[in-house]
């Protein structure tokens, strides 16, 4: 990045720290927002001692956008734009409750992490196999209603699980895929920030270190300790300014191929009996099959919500038995009924 982007993206930050406080609800916020803005002017006066006459420094389109949706919206709700638009301290609203200790090292952030990403993969295999297994029972049954046909029931299965699971693997892939994108952009600007001016840096971390309840003075020495060690400075950096948690951000193909398992083992479940065979027999199978599975993730589901597992398995079981009863009786008026 050179000297005047720098510069802009310094200048356009230090405005939308205004932006943030005049909007920000909360003192401490607020005071957090216009520290912060101070400390992007004075980083800017340095990139433009390296890049001299920048002009007089406009918003761009995109920031007074910005600037327009926090105003109406707030900024917990474009912590992620607010991220790319190199806006730091998002953490306050995403970090641990008052009463939690401050973090003092690297390795105790990356512990208070630790917790959040416990039971996602879990998480994401559950909601993927199920939105799966709904889909692709109410087309089955949508198709039963309309044919008598077993191939063609068949057919429009086999169609559905490859249509949705290549469709949940494209969208995790871009997601993924963008989120990483975004992530590289802000570490490769932090790292160039962190080697251009360290004191600047950990005053910036200080602040939100202070923000969050830590004493001043002790905010002060827990940045410069963490700011000494390059070789840690910029995780703690990417959590604490950006509230980002780059373990969280894994490999766009992996992401991609998971959620394509995920999807396609569900979807198989009320298909699996029509590879066997065919008709009125097939179709009973498959709606026990889905029922018994629809259960079973509801119940699982019941694992982070903190319900009942009767009352989950229950509730998804119904939520199924409605969507597939809609689309057998919508295929049924248009088709001639199973044979």
């Amino acid at each position: 990045m050179s000297a005047r982007e720098s510069w802009t993206h310094e200048k356009e930050s230090a405005w939308l720290y205004g932006v943030l406080a005049e909007s920000e609800p909360i003192g401490a916020h607020r005071e957090l927002f216009a520290k912060l803005g101070e400390e992007a002017e004075s980083q800017a006066a340095i990139w433009e001692k390296d890049a001299p006459a920048q002009g007089v420094f406009t918003p761009s389109l995109r920031a007074r956008l910005v600037a327009v949706l926090v105003r109406r919206l707030g900024a917990r709700y474009m912590r992620g734009v607010l991220a790319a638009m190199k806006v730091r301290g998002l953490s306050i609203y995403s970090g641990p409750a008052p009463a939690h200790a401050m973090p003092k090292t690297v390795e105790e952030v990356g512990r208070r992490h630790q917790g959040v990403k416990s039971g996602g993969g879990l998480r994401a295999a559950v909601f993927g196999a199920n939105d799966g297994l709904i889909s692709n029972a109410s087309l089955i049954l949508g198709m039963a209603g309309a044919t008598g046909q077993s191939d063609v029931i068949l057919v429009s299965g086999v169609a559905g699980l490859l249509a949705g699971a290549f469709s949940m693997a494209a969208g995790e892939y871009i997601s993924v895929r963008s989120q990483r994108e975004m992530f590289e952009y802000q570490i490769a600007a932090e790292r160039d920030e962190l080697a251009a001016y360290p004191e600047e840096e950990a005053a910036e971390l200080a602040l939100i270190y202070a923000a969050r309840g830590l004493e001043p003075e002790e905010a002060k020495r827990v940045a410069a300790r963490i700011v000494a060690n390059p070789e840690h400075a910029l995780d703690t950096l990417a959590r604490e300014e950006l509230g980002l948690d780059p373990d969280a951000l894994g490999s766009p193909w992996g992401a991609a191929g998971f959620s394509f398992a995920a999807f396609a083992t569900g979807a198989l479940v009320p298909l699996a009996p029509f590879l066997f065979s065919g008709g009125t027999p097939a179709l009973i199978a498959a709606i026990g099959l889905t029922g018994a599975s629809l259960f079973a993730i509801g119940a699982t589901i019941s694992l982070f919500t903190g319900r009942g597992a009767l009352a989950g398995g229950l509730r998804m079981l119904a939520i199924g038995c409605a969507a597939g009863l809609a689309t057998f009786s919508i295929g049924r008026f248009f088709g001639v009924g199973l044979s």
